[in-house]
């Protein structure tokens, strides 16, 4: 993953972690939390959006009002670590929309995903009906979380000050 870098100032972070935090807040009210003036606030996150800072905007929404109780941590291995192997695991799990978050990663396994669901019945179907059917895999084990302890889609800035 190339790093492509961007240089902020220290009114820009503040801006950037202020929409972070809520994407949803005005230019007005987000120039003055940042002690800026509006048409600078919107001239900087005009920047920022054409220079690719912002992947895009989303709306959270709690997992327990959908019914999906369930925060399950999978570590997937293949049997073997080829291109076609690769590519047909990651193929199937992008389908998935139970499937939030998927890595290949060094270690142990070759994969680990979070998956979302209702309850463990659903996981159990999903498990023999989705995750057993993919082609490759060697192994699958499956940790449930027992609490969220933090969670927070924005990403630290602090270290840009420097």
């Amino acid at each position: 993953m190339p790093m492509q870098s961007v240089s902020f100032d220290a009114a820009s972070l503040k801006i950037l972690e202020a929409l972070q935090d809520n994407a949803e807040i005005s230019n007005a009210d987000l120039a003055e939390s940042v002690g800026l003036s509006p048409s600078p606030c919107w001239r900087r996150v005009a920047e920022m959006k054409a220079q690719g800072v912002f992947k895009r905007t989303v709306l959270l929404v709690d997992p327990l009002k959908l019914g999906l109780a369930m925060n399950v941590f999978v570590h997937v291995s293949l049997q073997q670590q080829d291109k076609q192997s690769l590519e047909v695991f990651i193929s199937a799990v992008q389908a998935r929309p139970e499937v939030m978050e998927c890595y290949l990663m060094t270690g142990e396994a070759d994969f680990l995903l979070r998956v979302v669901i209702e309850d463990l019945p659903r996981y159990q179907e999903f498990m023999l009906e989705v995750l057993t059917q993919i082609p490759g895999i060697s192994s699958i084990r499956s940790n449930f979380a027992l609490n969220q302890v933090k969670y927070t889609t924005a990403l630290p800035v602090k270290h840009l000050e420097r």
